[in-house]
Parts: structure tokens; C-alpha cells; sequence
């Protein structure tokens, strides 16, 4: 144990010296975290303000009808008008963005209301996400004019607004709100702590292994008195320790961007804090543990067969994408933490975040989670050390 603490202060002390391993454990998740949070809520905010504010150009063809809906229409901030469309020009006036709306109220639209009848109206615009937003003033003003409508029917006839409204549905959700947070929250959060502990670990994983054949510095360690198994249990423990931390890092540089955010009121915030307890923030913690063993033994793998520190970034960097696209099937709906799916490296752990979140963790899938994912970097662990040992691979392109 002593040698394998000597091998590991060596190591670590070898990796805080490095400048790219610190920028990957602490600069790089500070930053892009706090750049993608800042830009996401400022691009938000920004084109939810730009299209409430945006000036519509609306074209109306009424027939004549409808005079009540236009005079509402008129009154609406920065709302311009044009009526002297044709029907078959609708589409080109549309497509070429000199109109962004174009109501058609149907031929005989106010007789067919007086009837009792229902009266058409169509609208007609290009979907975008800019749009969608513009289009909730247009709504406003239509369901407006239609509770008038009915109201006035209503009154005409001396029936109640129940008339009209034979079945009242009350809808009791009884998820509760820790419930609810695990699903729209649950799911996002392993996208961070799994992509850094990810990239965490690389950097380490890479310069510990392939970086010293290039640097030809493994041949002075071979020759110390640890045996081989000693060796890359010490070199396994540095990269597993930076994978937490840069987890850890990332984690605390999310929570002070959501805590900063002008878009969250603080009080919405603690609220938010006292729902999820520190039962589940421990477990969350506790699971960068396993995920960041896993992780640490399959990048030192690759690392002890690459060449040099080249070409051990260009064999770990596609599993990026392997790491993010079982974060990402998580996200499905329907997914959900069983048996099987607790047994699946990567996976499991997406899955278990958002039932831990909601409270509904099992204690036998997430005892699950963890022992699989243990099970699986021992191997790696024991596939690193037999890699270590064969002199063909050390010393591999040397």
C-alpha cells in the first residue's frame, strides 16, 4: 500500500504541474458552463422580448365582417393592418415576409353568427419559433372576440356559461413536486457531471500513460522497486480523483450560473433547495464515485496501448459520443431505472439521477448501479494491469 500512495503523490503531483490537465479539470468547466448557461438564458430572453415587441403586419380579409374583431385588432400595440390582399396572394405575401399574419373571415361571417351558427375564420403564417410567440397576441385578440360572441349568445337566451360547458374536468396531478423536478431537471443534470467527469479523467488518463512513453520517462518507473499492478493502481487512483474533481467543479460552477440568473428568483430558488434534500444531493455525489472508476479504467486502457499522446487523443475522442448518447437515451420518455437498464454503464447513471431527484430511487437498482459499475472498472482495472505487463504494448512504438 505504501508504494502504491509513493506511485500515486508522484503522479498527481506530475498532473497538477500539467497546464492542459488543469485547464480541462477546473478552467474549462468553469467556462463553458458558465458561457452556455449566460448564453442560453440571454438568447432566450432576448428573442422572447424581440418577438413580443416585433411590429406584426397582419392582413385581414373580412368581407365586410367582423368589424368588432378589427377595431380590438387595432388597439393592439404594434400591430399594423393591410387589407387590400387578395386571397390568392396569401401565400407569396407570406413566403416573401412582407405580411407575418393574414386572417380570412369567411363569406357571410357575421350572418352565420347571428344564426347561431359558427363562423370560419382561417389564419395563415410561417411557423418559426419567433412566430409562435407573435402568434399568442393574435390569439389573445380571437379568444377574446369569441368569449364576447358567446357571452352575448348567452345573454340573448338567458342560459348560464354552464350551458355551454356540460362537463367541468378538474385534473388532481398527484406527482409531487420533488417528482416533478426529477422529470424536468433529472434528465439534464447527468449531461454535466457525466460529460466532466468524462473529460476530467482524459487529460490524466492520457498523460500518465501514453504521455510518458512519448516523454520516454516509463522506463525510470518500471525500474522502481512497485510491481506492475502497484503502477497502474497509483496512475488509476490520480486519474479517478481528477475525474471527481472536475465533476465536482462543474457541479458548483452550474449552481452559482442558476444562482446569478436573473430568470430564477432566489426565493424560487430555496424553495427549490429545500424540496430536494441532502439525502439526494448525497447520493448524487456519491454516484460520480463509481461512474469516474469506470471511466478512469477504460481511458487508461487505451492510453497504456497508444503510440503517443497523439494518437491516444485521437482513440478516446469518439467516446465523447458514446458517453453522451446513453445520457441522451435517458431522456426518452419511457426510459425508466429497472434491472436491465441499471446494468447499462453510462445509462444507469442518467437513469438514477432522475428517479434519486424525484425520490423514487430503489435501493436494490441503485445498489444495482453501483456494484455494476464497480464490476465493470475492476475488469478494466484487471485489463489495464495485464496490459501493463506485456512488454509489447509498454513499449509499443518506442
Amino acid at each position: 500500500m505504501k508504494r502504491i500512495l509513493t506511485i500515486f503523490k508522484k503522479e498527481l503531483k506530475d498532473t497538477l504541474r500539467d497546464r492542459r490537465t488543469i485547464m480541462m479539470m477546473v478552467v474549462f468547466p468553469i467556462i463553458l458552463i458558465y458561457l452556455v448557461m449566460s448564453l442560453t438564458m440571454n438568447l432566450s430572453r432576448s428573442q422572447t422580448r424581440k418577438a413580443e415587441e416585433k411590429v406584426l403586419t397582419v392582413g385581414l380579409i373580412t368581407e365586410g365582417n367582423a368589424q368588432v374583431f378589427r377595431e380590438k385588432l387595432a388597439k393592439i400595440k404594434n400591430v399594423v393592418i393591410k387589407e387590400d390582399i387578395k386571397a390568392d396572394k396569401i401565400n407569396d405575401l407570406i413566403q416573401g415576409k412582407t405580411l407575418d399574419f393574414v386572417l380570412v373571415f369567411a363569406e357571410g361571417f357575421d350572418r352565420k353568427v347571428q344564426e347561431k351558427g359558427s363562423g370560419d375564420v382561417q389564419i395563415y403564417y410561417k411557423a418559426s419559433n419567433e412566430n409562435s410567440i407573435a402568434k399568442k397576441r393574435i390569439d389573445a385578440v380571437l379568444n377574446e372576440y369569441k368569449e364576447e360572441l358567446l357571452n352575448a349568445r348567452l345573454t340573448e337566451l338567458e342560459l348560464d356559461h354552464a350551458f355551454v360547458e356540460p362537463l367541468k374536468v378538474n385534473i388532481n396531478d398527484l406527482s409531487t413536486a420533488k417528482e416533478k423536478i426529477g422529470e424536468s431537471i433529472g434528465g439534464l443534470l447527468p449531461y454535466f457531471f457525466i460529460l466532466f467527469c468524462f473529460l476530467g479523467a482524459m487529460y490524466p488518463a492520457i498523460d500518465l500513460a501514453a504521455g510518458e512513453k512519448e516523454r520516454a520517462t516509463i522506463e525510470t518507473l518500471l525500474t522502481s522497486p512497485a510491481s506492475r499492478l502497484q503502477i497502474v493502481i497509483g496512475k488509476f487512483m490520480v486519474v479517478t480523483l481528477a475525474g471527481i474533481f472536475s465533476a465536482l467543479v462543474a457541479i458548483f460552477a452550474l449552481y452559482m450560473s442558476l444562482r446569478g440568473a436573473k430568470e430564477i428568483p432566489p426565493e424560487m430558488f430555496d424553495a427549490l433547495f429545500r424540496i430536494i434534500e441532502y439525502r439526494s444531493i448525497g447520493l448524487l455525489l456519491s454516484l460520480l464515485v463509481p461512474l469516474c472508476v469506470f471511466f478512469a479504467a477504460l481511458l487508461l486502457s487505451v492510453s497504456i496501448y497508444a503510440r503517443s499522446f497523439k494518437e491516444a487523443q485521437s482513440m478516446v475522442t469518439p467516446l465523447n459520443i458514446l458517453v453522451i448518447i446513453p445520457v441522451m437515451i435517458g431522456l426518452f420518455p419511457g426510459i425508466k431505472l429497472t434491472a436491465v437498464t441499471a446494468l447499462i454503464p453510462v445509462l444507469n447513471v442518467s437513469l438514477a439521477t432522475k428517479e434519486i431527484i424525484s425520490g423514487t430511487i430503489q435501493t436494490g437498482l441503485l445498489v444495482e448501479v453501483y456494484v455494476s459499475l464497480f464490476v465493470l472498472a475492476a475488469a478494466g482495472l484487471y485489463f489495464c494491469a495485464q496490459w501493463f505487463k506485456r512488454e509489447e504494448v509498454i513499449f509499443r512504438g518506442i
